[in-house]
């Protein structure tokens, strides 16, 4: 997959267009001021604006043609997603009624799955008497055997971090999602991008705006609703607010690697396929902003670079370069 023609950050200081293209050396290198985001580090525009306020904080994703651009397969991410999914759905059983009347199938098919597994059966059908038994963060550590949560930074001034809570997480595995609205290049976000530290820029150009508040929020939610078929959910919007239903929902706030808090984490896209199942794309924290698009909904995975232990921070690299 190629680089599109975004910059690159050469050994030197200087940068490399993605068409081979030499341009100036940084301003980080040269003195020059250049517009960037902080803790949240990010090359402004195209990573070569001068002092141009208005200019959008984009968080970069640069793969060399001769490197993968996938540390893990897709069929790998989406097996972590349905499986995390279903138990969420499962654990949510009680609210899923109107869908399960719909589609009987279905229904049959996670009944049977329920007297395949007791000790999930027990649980469950009590649902129907009480509410959910398991919180998201504790669903997560009983399914993928790890639980992620927003703190404080370890970093200085640095904000909200993301922290391994309980649990391992092993190298290789989908520890987050970058939820957002998901823009195409021809499409608007110039107001949505002013002061913006959450947008985030795709191999291929494509735009996420993972900001939770204002003109992005109201974007998102009303994409959701404008998407919405009856009972069924094509989103998740319980990102935009303090109690996340997906709790790998939170890869917005993971924060830049430093000198002394190398990147444990890494960006890949995923392309949700036509066969994802209907009942479970509630839980999908990316809407498209256009009701017309044929592509495949674009969505952005974080995956560990190495084993994760509990009480550690996630840190990735706004600027990743994937071998």
């Amino acid at each position: 997959m190629t680089s599109g023609t975004f910059p690159s950050a050469s050994r030197d200081g200087g940068v490399t267009s993605g068409i081979g293209k030499r341009l100036p050396p940084s301003p980080l290198h040269s003195g020059c001021s250049l517009t960037r985001r902080s803790p949240r580090l990010g090359l402004t525009g195209d990573g070569l604006e001068r002092s141009a306020p208005l200019t959008p904080y984009l968080t970069l994703r640069y793969v060399p043609e001769d490197c993968k651009d996938k540390i893990v397969s897709d069929e790998d991410v989406l097996e972590t997603l349905l499986k995390i999914f279903k138990a969420l759905f499962i654990n949510d059983f009680t609210r899923q009624m109107n869908i399960l009347a719909l589609l009987p199938e279905v229904k049959s098919t996670y009944l049977e799955l329920l007297h395949l597994q007791p000790s999930k059966s027990k649980i469950t059908f009590s649902c129907y008497e009480s509410e959910n038994m398991f919180s998201p963060e504790e669903l997560l550590f009983h399914t993928l055997g790890f639980s992620i949560t927003r703190n404080q930074s370890s970093l200085v001034s640095a904000g909200t971090g993301v922290f391994v809570t309980r649990g391992f997480v092993p190298k290789g595995a989908v520890v987050a999602m970058y939820p957002g609205t998901v823009y195409q290049k021809y499409e608007p976000i110039f107001f949505q991008s002013i002061g913006n530290p959450f947008i985030f820029r795709c191999i291929d150009g494509v735009l996420i705006d993972g900001n939770d508040k204002g003109i992005s929020k109201a974007v998102y939610r009303s994409c959701s609703r404008r998407d919405q078929l009856g009972p069924f959910h094509m989103s998740d919007v319980s990102w935009l607010t303090p109690v996340v239903q997906n709790p790998l929902a939170v890869g917005q706030y993971v924060n830049n690697c430093s000198p002394d808090k190398a990147a444990n984490v890494c960006y890949q896209e995923f392309d949700v396929p036509e066969c994802f199942p209907i009942e479970l794309k509630q839980y999908l924290p990316n809407v498209t902003y256009s009701h017309d698009i044929q592509s495949p909904l674009r969505c952005v995975v974080l995956v560990a670079l190495r084993d994760i232990k509990q009480g550690e921070e996630l840190f990735s690299n706004y600027y990743t370069i994937v071998n």
